[in-house]
């Protein structure tokens, strides 16, 4: 495939991710908001991303595939069945990644919506009566129908696009930021934060392993820590993503 060609096909599909199945709100959160977010939940992510989190008196969202606990992934050792009570015990959220970590748009829209199933059992299992109320899209944007099926499942569906939220918001298609493609730059994101606050919207903030020799899809403790403090100096109102939507709603 060529690189022009391939540029026209992602186009496509992001294109169609954005504009068909949306579930729009008005956003009427009274403060600006900032959530952090683990996709995959490599035991890095709780143990050392959450304890920055911790002692700035933060909690945030850890979006789990079950079908990988305690594999080696390219994103590193993904947690244990051992890593959910205390997580749970610290406030932070669960959230679903699809059992099999599933291609948002490669999977046809019936196995993506029998994987989300498939987690919600096996989490079923493993802490009775603790749910997924959020999702974020693995690895690419879903595909149209894909969104229409897990809507009626999720408050809402996370995914990237390098920008914050504002004014009208898409529940099916919330937009992130990916701290691995700031390169280390900490006054990337800290722009991004600033400029959420002056708006009044919800940033919400995505990574995976936090190590010194984090994969390419994670940072440094160093930088996560920078980009915490940051967040703590700001104002901004500090949840996880269930939280943080009943805020959007126009929460108190």
């Amino acid at each position: 495939m060529s690189t022009i060609f391939a540029r026209v096909i992602g186009k496509y599909q992001r294109t169609a991710s954005r504009v068909m199945f949306r579930r729009m709100i008005r956003m009427r959160n009274p403060q600006p908001i900032v959530t952090f977010t683990f996709d995959d939940f490599p035991q890095s992510a709780l143990r050392v991303g959450g304890e920055i989190l911790r002692t700035h008196g933060m909690c945030g969202t850890y979006y789990a595939s079950l079908g990988l606990m305690n594999q080696v992934t390219p994103t590193g050792l993904i947690f244990s069945p051992d890593d959910l009570p205390s997580l749970i015990a610290q406030g932070h959220e669960l959230g679903c990644h699809t059992f099999a970590h599933c291609d948002s748009w490669e999977t046809a829209p019936a196995e993506f919506e029998r994987s989300v199933e498939k987690n919600r059992l096996a989490l079923e299992r493993l802490q009775s009566g603790v749910r997924f109320p959020t999702l974020s899209y693995p690895i690419t944007c879903p595909r149209p129908h894909t969104k229409r099926r897990v809507a009626r499942r999720f408050g809402c569906c996370r995914f990237g696009g390098q920008t914050y939220n504002r004014e009208m918001l898409d529940l099916n298609l919330v937009s992130a930021h990916f701290l691995e493609k700031d390169r280390g730059e900490v006054s990337v994101v800290a722009g991004l934060v600033d400029e959420t606050l002056r708006n009044g919207g919800w940033l919400v903030i995505a990574t995976h392993d936090i190590a010194d020799d984090h994969t390419p899809y994670g940072c440094t403790p160093a930088f996560f820590e920078a980009v915490v403090r940051h967040v703590a100096n700001s104002g901004a109102l500090v949840l996880p993503m269930a939280k943080a939507l009943e805020q959007v709603r126009g929460g108190s």
